[in-house]
């Protein structure tokens, strides 16, 4: 039987053309990086990429966001890069800092030296470098004799340094209206970069490190209804103010005409109809999306989710209470990183006048009683009235004491001894007054 997809989401009434680009279903051209993630294969079936034998087929999967907040999407074969200069300040910003640092040291370098050009051809066309010995010549500028001192010049003008040695005169209009352009030019120049540095410098992305997402989302019941839960946590004590947390389900889906979407984007509801999706991130909190009608999870089942494929990103969006400029993190969780029937440790206890954060169990999650059928199947139990199926609890591993060390055998000893001998004399006293009691009734 053939495959139900066409050539990597290629709409099925055009499986006969080629594509353009070459195809990445095949092992050869999928290049490991470490930003992907084996995981298991179905087994058995005959379509291209799975193991025909019946063995377990190892894949890659590729997150479309990093764990760290990376968006792992490159633009490539943009013509149009012009855009990029039209705001060109945006640019600038979001270039590393290395690019940065070179571009602000070659903006002010050539406008130097520019500058100091022009200086140095108002003396040279003058005739001031062939009468510096003169002292009855009135140069433009006073010890200008090169374009070194021409270059020192154009620096002292446009920093507004004025060491005072050299200086224009009076008896130059093309240098005084030159000292007008280069002033102007050079506040705009200053504003247009220590803005940029300045904006560089405080941007809110260092903040986002402060703001933990756990490692792993969870399935298990919250009020009598199948949630998925994840926890965020802020660990400074100058808050995320007017915080709200959003959820994104990243799959791939094929609609009833046979057109394929890769990435499909569909919106987890986490609280948006009832405000709980704006938080107040003073403790760590679980994040609760219920399985609904509405909700993308709603016919998923524990078989089900280990054999789908998707992943769940997370947006926590805020002001920094220091700065007042929006602050942005965000995380996914692949579908191997969802687990069905656990439940979040608690972090929070309380001390003597404060609450405290436990953030070593912030990660911890323990195992629930939880149903392995889908939200739907247990609305529709309940309608019934039968019993909602639980799978059956594992009992608690257990703990064998330790090997007693063998310096304190003997010692150990003569504790034990005298333990039974005080063990006995309990028994005997209890044993005489049951026959007390025994003879007075």
């Amino acid at each position: 039987m053939n495959c139900f997809k066409g050539r990597f989401g290629q709409d099925v009434e055009k499986q006969d053309q080629k594509l353009s680009k070459p195809r990445w279903d095949t092992t050869k051209n999928k290049v490991p990086t470490d930003r992907t993630m084996v995981v298991g294969g179905r087994q058995g079936g005959g379509c291209k990429g799975s193991n025909r034998s019946g063995g377990t087929l190892r894949k890659r999967r590729q997150r479309y966001v990093e764990k760290d907040g990376k968006c792992n999407v490159h633009h490539g074969n943009v013509r149009e890069k012009y855009r990029y200069m039209t705001d060109i300040f945006t640019t600038l910003v979001d270039l590393k800092w290395r690019f940065n640092l070179l571009v602000f040291t070659l903006v002010y370098t050539t406008t130097w030296v520019f500058f100091g050009l022009i200086w140095w051809l108002i003396a040279y066309i003058r005739g001031d470098l062939d009468h510096t010995d003169d002292g009855d010549w009135i140069p433009c500028v006073n010890n200008l004799n090169g374009f070194v001192s021409a270059f020192l010049f154009s620096i002292e003008t446009e920093t507004t340094i004025g060491y005072g040695y050299r200086v224009i005169t009076d008896k130059c209009p093309e240098g005084i209206l030159l000292l007008l352009v280069q002033a102007i030019l050079g506040s705009i120049v200053n504003a247009f970069m220590v803005g940029c540095m300045f904006v560089k410098i405080s941007q809110p992305k260092q903040r986002a490190e402060t703001l933990m997402f756990s490692h792993k989302a969870v399935i298990s019941v919250r009020d009598s209804k199948l949630c998925l839960m994840f926890r965020v946590g802020d660990l400074r004590n100058s808050h995320i103010v007017e915080a709200s947390i959003r959820a994104k389900l990243i799959h791939s889906k094929q609609t009833k005409e046979g057109e394929f979407i890769p990435l499909n984007q569909t919106d987890i509801n986490v609280g948006f109809d009832t405000g709980d999706d704006r938080l107040f991130l003073v403790s760590p909190l679980i994040i609760c999306h219920e399985f609904n009608e509405g909700s993308p999870f709603w016919e998923i089942s524990q078989e089900q989710l280990e054999r789908e494929e998707f992943e769940v990103v997370v947006i926590l969006e805020g002001m920094v209470e220091a700065t007042g400029m929006t602050c942005q993190a965000r995380s996914s969780y692949l579908d191997s990183e969802v687990m069905w029937g656990e439940r979040f440790t608690p972090v929070l206890s309380l001390e003597e006048g404060f609450y405290e954060v436990d953030y070593e169990s912030f990660h911890h999650t323990y195992p629930t009683p939880t149903p392995t059928s889908s939200a739907r199947e247990l609305v529709e139990l309940a309608k019934k009235g039968e019993a909602i199926p639980l799978p059956p609890q594992s009992p608690p591993p257990v703990l064998e004491p330790p090997p007693p060390h063998p310096e304190k055998e003997e010692d150990s000893g003569e504790e034990e001894v005298e333990a039974i001998g005080h063990g006995e004399g309990d028994n005997v006293s209890s044993g005489d007054a049951n026959r007390m009691d025994d003879g007075h009734e």
